[in-house]
């Protein structure tokens, strides 16, 4: 079928008269980009879909017979698993903000593969001709160091213009450290001499990569004030960021990865499994209490999860005590802050359940 929403119509019309009043039970291996249009064609007229992930498609697919892979054959197998299997989850589509947000945290996540494949490149065409001034910067760190090589890009050309004259263009520009900057910049020039044969094309790339880097960064800044403005219109705005370790980026990653809607994790042992903080047991015969780390989660869920716990082990009491008891125990740091997020996951259920925001333990005392 054609992915239109006419011939998609057909279809499901089609359907519906051949199942005569009985119940329909829809399942795709694709939850969002090009099953969208289907999703909201079968929502719009409250159908039941069923998610399969492609990777369980797979498995399954060996032990059906023969070893050929057709479209027929998967949409077979998936139909066949979604009749038998009773553990799969419908789909549901997340609020307006989820979903805005979701697109916005995609394009922030371009864009900083993008810096960095930039940055990346910027230093090692750098460091061809001008290796004292690729080392003497994090250029990922620094965007006035950045700023700089827009101008000046060759030893001889900073040696020339000297180090006030570069500190006061670097003002000029709205950089910080100026006078820091030039004088490392200037002690790099004066540490070599030598033109390097690859310089004279080199400094031309170097000067538009830095102009590319600064106009990502600048790309970044504005989908980073979309997502905070649309972030703090959603209903658990609040109460996501009175959580210690919780900003705006990591709780918008949490609604993008929820949907915005807790009802459908009836547990908060549910939400710890998708998110892979439930540990998995391993247990055969005389052998139990084998634990070991999922293999299948969403990842950007756990991602959120682990950071904010990971910040809040720094600055969060509360959470820091827990942290140095897990450690005392013998645990990593890895597997002390996955444990903190497993346990702060119960209390921001809760929270999210209930629509209160975190308090302190002693306010709660008092």
């Amino acid at each position: 079928m054609a992915n239109d929403e006419a011939a998609l119509t057909e279809l499901l019309t089609d359907v519906l008269a051949l199942a005569a009043g009985r119940e329909v039970l829809w399942a795709t291996d694709l939850n969002r980009g090009g099953a969208a249009l289907l999703i909201g064609v079968l929502e719009a007229r409250h159908q039941t879909l069923v998610y399969i992930p492609g990777r369980s498609v797979y498995h399954a697919s060996r032990t059906y017979r023969g070893d050929g892979k057709t479209d027929a054959k998967d949409a077979a197998i998936i139909a066949d698993q979604a009749r038998m299997r009773r553990d799969l989850q419908p789909i549901r589509s997340g609020d307006q903000i989820s979903t805005d947000l979701r697109l916005l945290i995609s394009r922030r996540t371009d864009l900083v593969c993008d810096r960095t494949r930039a940055i990346n490149r910027l230093c090692a065409v750098l460091l061809e001709y001008f290796p004292a001034l690729e080392a003497a910067f994090d250029y990922a760190m620094l965007k006035a160091a950045v700023v700089l090589l827009t101008k000046y890009t060759t030893p001889a050309g900073i040696r020339r213009v000297g180090e006030s004259r570069i500190a006061a263009w670097l003002r000029n520009q709205g950089c910080y450290n100026a006078k820091t900057i030039a004088s490392r910049a200037v002690a790099a020039a004066h540490a070599q001499h030598t033109t390097v044969q690859a310089q004279e094309v080199g400094a031309d790339l170097v000067a538009a990569l830095a102009r590319t880097v600064l106009d990502l960064h600048k790309q970044m800044a504005e989908v980073e004030k979309q997502i905070e403005a649309r972030f703090r219109e959603h209903q658990h705005a609040q109460i996501l960021l009175s959580m210690p370790g919780f900003g705006t980026l990591l709780a918008s990653e949490f609604l993008a990865a929820t949907g915005g809607d807790m009802t459908a994790y009836d547990s908060a042992a549910r939400l710890a499994g998708v998110a892979g903080l439930a540990p998995v047991p391993r247990d055969s015969g005389r052998i139990s209490g084998n634990f070991h780390r999922p293999k299948r989660y969403d990842r950007q869920l756990l991602n959120a999860f682990y950071l904010a716990a990971q910040s809040a082990a720094r600055y969060c009491p509360q959470s820091r005590t827990y942290y140095q008891r897990k450690r005392s125990e013998g645990k990593n740091h890895k597997q002390a802050v996955l444990s903190l997020a497993r346990r702060r996951l119960n209390v921001l259920w809760a929270m999210l359940r209930d629509g209160t925001p975190y308090q302190q333990p002693a306010a709660m005392a008092a």
